[in-house]
């Protein structure tokens, strides 16, 4: 007898991970003052990043306020090819 997988979920990745140990208050990241201390570069360097269309940084619509989320940036950052 085999036994049955109790769901059909895919396995957890490490970007899944990311995403599911994090709390959903901590995970997410409002301004570029945060969001530049989680990447460890300057507010300039996150401002520029922003503009790039592969960078997960967001500005929703009818706010000046950038966000991002923390699995996001990780990923991201992982992804991101080395000098």
């Amino acid at each position: 007898m085999t036994e049955e997988p109790l769901h059909d979920a895919p396995p957890i990745d490490r970007w899944r991970l990311d995403a599911l140990l994090e709390a959903p208050v901590k995970g997410k990241l409002w301004g570029l003052p945060q969001i530049a201390a989680f990447l460890g570069v300057s507010v300039d360097t996150a401002r520029r990043w922003a503009r790039l269309p592969d960078v997960p940084i967001y500005r929703p619509p009818g706010t000046t306020s950038y966000c991002a989320f923390q699995s996001e940036l990780r990923s991201w950052l992982r992804s991101k090819p080395t000098d």
